[in-house]
């Protein structure tokens, strides 16, 4: 039998997913309820669950507060979060897992099954998902990427070019370190796209500050900083000299 605490500041909410719980996972007992850091303080004092269901915003101040009370809090974490494409990209920069409200009884489960099998996030990762949270127009410093075994965070500027593999992606950066992330191009390229990352081909995702040049001869490609040629897709071609000619201005 697992213990849970929810912290929501929405009552409805809070009973909708004790419910849930209750109904579709009776392995989880729910210990305690809170609508508020102060709540939530008070309750991971008594009693610190194996799982604490954490929405992001509370009415005196936000779920970030909890975990800085209890900066050595053990249980595991799932955040709540309302649908917010902010929040949404946040969590993935930070590659911190989530519910989003409204959720279904599958989201919840798988949620749940992660949370079972997953180490905490340490405080870097935490710090990425406030901050990107704190400041969603703003470009991120730093990102998150999920290895077979292992989160590795590296800062944004680094990452020269990004290329499928697969389902998968290779990060190129800027030390010659590669890092084979378990995630599609297409997910880093529509995380990234706001931050001069741009798409040129079907397997290839560059970072616009590494282009040193576009030779428009051989179907035309991509000369990098790095000394690496990189192919443009016929389709992509017309967008990417209209963005580097924007960009030399």
């Amino acid at each position: 039998m697992l213990t849970a605490t929810i912290v929501d500041d929405m009552s409805d909410a809070l009973q909708l997913l004790r419910s849930d719980l209750e109904t579709n996972h009776p392995e989880i007992e729910v210990v305690d309820t809170a609508r508020s850091v102060v709540e939530a303080a008070k309750s991971l004092r008594n009693k610190q669950p194996d799982i604490l269901f954490l929405d992001i915003m509370l009415g005196d101040g936000t779920g970030f507060d909890v975990l800085e009370i209890f900066p050595n809090l053990k249980s595991k974490i799932i955040f709540v979060t309302a649908s917010d494409e902010f929040a949404i990209r946040a969590f993935k920069f930070a590659a911190i897992d989530y519910v989003l409200k409204p959720y279904s009884n599958e989201d919840l489960a798988l949620a749940i099954a992660k949370a079972k099998e997953q180490i905490q996030p340490n405080q870097e990762r935490i710090n990425i998902l406030k901050e990107t949270l704190s400041a969603p127009e703003q470009k991120p410093d730093k990102i998150s990427l999920h290895t077979l075994d292992k989160i590795i965070i590296v800062n944004l500027d680094d990452i020269i070019r990004c290329e499928s593999d697969s389902n998968n992606t290779i990060f190129f950066l800027q030390d010659g370190q590669k890092i084979f992330v378990t995630k599609t191009l297409k997910y880093f390229a529509d995380m990234l796209k706001n931050y001069q990352f741009l798409r040129v081909h079907q397997s290839h995702l560059v970072n616009l500050q590494c282009i040193s040049a576009f030779i428009k001869t051989d179907g035309g490609y991509l000369m990098l900083k790095s000394g690496e040629s990189i192919p443009v897709s016929v389709r992509k071609k017309t967008e990417v000299m209209e963005i580097l000619d924007r960009l030399h201005r």
